[in-house]
């Protein structure tokens, strides 16, 4: 089971070249090609009583259909299984974000971070509470105003207020009969006038 495992999250991306009888970097037509010879060799119903012959046949269908796909053998070619394994788990944009934040590297950094800092928790907590509500907080610029936020009842309401300030007063209800008539279809005569 263990080899098993390892061999199916292999990093090398060459066995599924080997399954196809093909050299890594390989052309669209050579996998079609080979393809299609080997599965017809490999069909179960040519070795209905070989069941090695199907499991090959499997094998063979599982590598045309992942080199077939040019997103698939891009991954397949530069991290192997693993990372057809990653892309399936994380998603085919997540890959090289995975490889990168697993690399040596990255591992390194995050301890060093860890070993200066004392804890990752003191240091997340220190730039919080100073940087976003504490004494390093940017300050507004003296005679700026700064932004707040006004709830929508609030604003319909502020707004109500001018339209009826100005001496119009918002349609609020629908006619109840046909022949009710409204301000749009009023028997006076409505100005529109714009300020310049």
């Amino acid at each position: 089971m263990a080899e098993q495992r390892q061999r199916a999250l292999s990093t090398s991306g060459e066995a599924l070249y080997e399954i196809l009888a093909l050299e890594k970097g390989a052309t669209h037509d050579e996998i079609k090609k080979s393809y299609r010879k080997l599965a017809l060799k490999y069909h179960p119903d040519k070795n209905p009583d070989n069941p090695e012959a199907a499991e090959k046949f499997k094998e063979i269908n599982n590598a045309h259909a992942t080199l077939t796909d040019l997103s698939k053998r891009n991954i397949y070619d530069k991290y192997g299984s693993l990372g057809l394994y990653v892309a399936e788990q994380f998603g085919e944009e997540n890959v090289n974000t995975y490889f990168m934040l697993s690399s040596w590297w990255a591992k390194g950094l995050f301890a060093v971070c860890g070993l200066l800092t004392g804890c990752y928790l003191c240091c997340c907590l220190c730039c919080c509470f100073n940087c976003c509500c504490g004494k390093c907080k940017p300050k507004a610029p003296e005679g700026e105003q700064q932004e707040f936020c006004v709830s929508p009842e609030d604003l319909e309401e502020q707004i109500k207020n001018d339209m009826e300030r100005d001496g119009e007063t918002p349609i609020t209800l629908q006619p109840t009969k046909v022949t009710e008539k409204t301000q749009l279809i009023g028997d006076s005569h409505r100005s529109y006038r714009t300020e310049s």
